[in-house]
């Protein structure tokens, strides 16, 4: 039976579910893994997590579709992106099939607290690894633990469709996300000062600009962006030091083969910004959300929205009708749980 919650009131936070999957690596190979109802993590203060931040995330949810069908959308390419960071930081990588398997146990085991279809709110899943035993050297970790939370959570731009605001910061970005090939999310605290102070200047999010010439537009802290030009070309940045978007990956198909519009993946200057006529951030908790103003120094952007623009509302509908069974799915796009 659905929990009973407000999941209209829902806003991005965490909110107590009953299990979690939790699997150890030690002595080179992982344990069988098992559901637990307890969301502490107790280790050693050197622990390698702590001492030098050897830690990996990824971010997915479940849905409840028009059918009834409760889905995740893509979880084999969060496997692989998480192999391929885990690869980077000489962690080791919990095989793809058995991240799978992690990921349906852990929404079977709380599909209570998957909302409602039609509800706008979805069970965000939080798949995690780090490094437990004691180190003191700098060197990896020879101990790990993997780890999946699941929470209901509501809209991650509160406010509905109206525009978000973005500022162009005076200082060089510091990697929130990732850097080099780093195929997912790494540490977000170089982030957090940039976006505390975003907010207190009055705006939603920082665009970061590349740190070598600073002039092509890359990402924000927390989402990728996507634009659309006047002949309704979604153009998206290319970079290899942004997140790699499951989320903007799909849009980008969406646009092509749903739509029929032109896609392009291509450097984005920030002189061509101003000629645009839609702007949006997409990404996992956000999938899509208006920009409606971008702001650097003196220079003031302003897109002229005041709710979703034409072209973005028809991927965002697109995209949401596929992971809600509305509109049909690419083949290995949905991962039916129950």
């Amino acid at each position: 039976m659905v929990k009973d919650i407000d999941w209209s009131s829902l806003g991005f936070g965490y909110l107590k579910t009953d299990y979690r999957y939790v699997s150890n690596f030690k002595d080179g190979k992982w344990d069988e893994g098992t559901l637990s109802t307890d969301e502490t993590v107790t280790m050693h203060e050197s622990a390698g997590v702590l001492q030098y931040a050897q830690t990996c995330f990824e971010g997915m949810k479940a849905y409840r579709t028009a059918d009834g069908k409760v889905v995740c959308f893509r979880p084999d390419l969060n496997a692989q992106r998480m192999a391929d960071t885990c690869e980077r930081l000489e962690m080791p990588v919990f095989p793809i099939v058995r991240f799978i398997d992690a990921v349906e146990k852990v929404v079977k085991a709380n599909l209570d607290f998957v909302p409602p279809y039609g509800s706008g709110a979805s069970l965000y899943l939080r798949p995690y690894m780090f490094g437990t035993n004691a180190v003191i050297g700098v060197k990896p970790a020879e101990e790990f633990q993997f780890r999946i939370f699941a929470t209901p959570v509501g809209p991650y731009f509160k406010g509905g469709v109206k525009p978000i605001s973005l500022r162009v910061p005076d200082f060089d970005r510091a990697a929130p996300r990732g850097t080099g090939h780093i195929k997912a999310g790494l540490n977000y605290a170089m982030s957090l000062h940039p976006i505390v102070d975003a907010h207190k200047q009055g705006f939603n999010e920082n665009m970061y600009l590349d740190s070598k010439t600073r002039t092509n537009v890359e990402e924000t802290g927390g989402a990728n962006i996507i634009f659309v030009t006047k002949d309704n070309t979604v153009v998206t940045p290319k970079s290899d030091t942004i997140l790699p978007s499951i989320t903007r990956r799909s849009l980008m198909y969406v646009a092509e083969h749903y739509l029929g519009l032109k896609a392009e993946e291509r450097e984005v200057p920030f002189t061509e910004v101003k000629d645009f006529k839609e702007c949006a951030l997409c990404g996992t908790a956000a999938v899509l959300s208006p920009v409606g103003k971008v702001v650097n120094k003196d220079q003031e952007i302003v897109f002229g929205m005041d709710a979703m623009g034409e072209v973005t509302q028809k991927l965002y509908d697109t995209l949401t009708g596929i992971q809600m069974g509305r509109i049909e799915a690419p083949e290995g796009w949905i991962k039916v749980i129950a």
